[in-house]
């Protein structure tokens, strides 16, 4: 039997990738017969290349349209992965997966390199191996699935993944089919976790609770949790930054565990985001409680979000957002987060008017007349007074008369009544010969 581990080619998935090259024996480096070598591949290349594991190239597509088999066997040979038939010693298989082409040969070369490499396992051994994915099922509660690496894993059985101890209630193959006991190298959904356990880490057996409790306690985890420096309310946040604060809810670990890495990549001096509560499962009535005190949006991941939550959200507008694709979301948070930066504000021209004369004034606005020497004046536009070429105060333009009669707009050569309104707490006093200069105010939102 082979077991494939399948991991996504987003670049926000480099955990999961690296993850599963250290649990494989045997690599499938796919590539597009249209596309060629591209970053994820050379990436792939790397981690193979790490874990000197032997691996197979599938020129994958290339039955379509711009497919140039020649010119991928080119771009890996740049990458120093000299196939077969270009005098180096990686295989290489030629294939179709939409007209289901060459797939046996695919399937007989992975056999193949498996026998070359003698691939073995004790089957007398404790059973360990490598937890790949968890999450929460509602009827089920927390669930794992596990690749078994030695030993033979069965029902009953006491199993550690890092602090977390479980007994293994129930076993499903990949066929969704229950099973007595999972064999090395056989993918096997595991219930019976108090907790979910962590991707990536390895499991072990012990004969006992007491054991189990006991390797347990020796294996409490010290590293960072997923979200470090962002994941406490009480962390410290830098004082001159605005902070968006959020709650994950995700399907499974991995998705979180790509989230995190994703967020953490958005880089500003001016905004940043603080995780107050990231977890597996649905969107809750808790998830929205937290929120509520700490002004927090609740963000999704290919979860549900509960009913009661649902209406306590919209009675306290509490914001949720739901995503299935990932970089969806991390654009999202982006864009929330750019909605807290000052926009920035362009200055638009409109004209210039040259005070004649001085009619009324109180504490707050000035009467006074005079002419549009250039462009137009406009009423409600920004006006920059200017004495001796220097900005001497800054209003608006509330009322604008020609002829005595109210107007929107009065053009160059003509004279106006302007009554103009001091912006700022200072009162400052035009006076004959000063200079209105007259604009619009544009505000631009920003990005990161």
């Amino acid at each position: 039997m082979i077991t494939f581990l399948d991991t996504p080619g987003h670049e926000a998935f480099t955990a999961i990738r690296s993850r599963g090259v250290r649990v494989a024996d045997i690599a499938v480096l796919v590539v597009a017969a249209d596309e060629g070598v591209k970053p994820q591949t050379k990436e792939a290349i790397r981690l193979i290349k790490e874990e000197k594991m032997p691996f197979v190239v599938a020129i994958n597509k290339i039955d379509k349209e711009g497919a140039n088999i020649q010119k991928v066997k080119q771009d890996l040979a740049a990458e120093d992965v000299l196939v077969e038939d270009w005098g180096g010693k990686v295989p290489v298989v030629e294939i179709s997966a939409k007209q289901n082409k060459n797939i046996d040969e695919l399937l007989e070369m992975i056999l193949l390199v498996a026998e070359l490499e003698n691939l073995k396992e004790d089957l007398s051994s404790p059973a360990e191996g490598i937890i790949i994915e968890s999450h929460l099922d509602k009827r089920r509660g927390y669930v794992a699935t596990a690749i078994v690496q030695k030993g033979i894993l069965k029902l009953g059985d006491w199993i550690v993944v890092g602090a977390v101890v479980g007994k293994v209630k129930s076993m499903e193959n990949f066929l969704s089919k229950a099973v007595q006991e999972s064999m090395p190298s056989e993918p096997v959904l595991i219930t019976g976790w108090s907790v979910a356990p962590d991707i990536g880490k390895k499991f072990i057996t012990a004969d006992s609770k007491d054991d189990a409790e006991k390797i347990s306690a020796s294996n409490v985890d010290v590293s960072p949790p997923l979200f470090a420096g962002n994941a406490e309310p009480e962390t410290p946040v830098d004082p001159n930054k605005k902070i968006l604060n959020v709650i994950l809810k995700s399907d499974v670990s991995s998705s979180l565990e790509a989230i995190a890495a994703a967020l953490k990549a958005i880089k500003s001096d001016e905004v940043g985001f603080r995780v107050l509560g990231y977890d597996i499962g649905n969107i809750g009535e808790g998830d929205i409680k937290t929120a509520l005190g700490t002004k927090a949006e609740v963000i999704g991941f290919r979860v549900n979000i509960e009913e009661s939550a649902k209406k306590i959200a919209e009675k306290e507008n509490i914001k949720i957002s739901s995503f299935d694709i990932i970089y969806e979301l991390i654009e999202f948070v982006r864009k929330e987060m750019a909605g807290l930066l000052d926009p920035t504000i362009n200055k638009n021209p409109l004209g210039k008017l040259k005070i004649l004369a001085l009619f009324k004034k109180d504490s707050r606005a000035q009467i006074v007349g005079g002419k549009v020497v250039s462009g137009k004046a406009v009423r409600g536009a920004i006006v920059d007074v200017l004495r001796n070429n220097a900005i001497f105060a800054k209003g608006k333009i509330t009322q604008l008369q020609h002829n005595k009669a109210d107007t929107q707009e009065v053009k160059e050569g003509l004279e106006a009544g302007v009554r103009f309104e001091i912006i700022g707490k200072e009162a400052k006093e035009i006076m004959v010969g000063d200079i209105l200069d007259i604009y619009e105010e544009e505000k631009m939102e920003r990005s990161l």
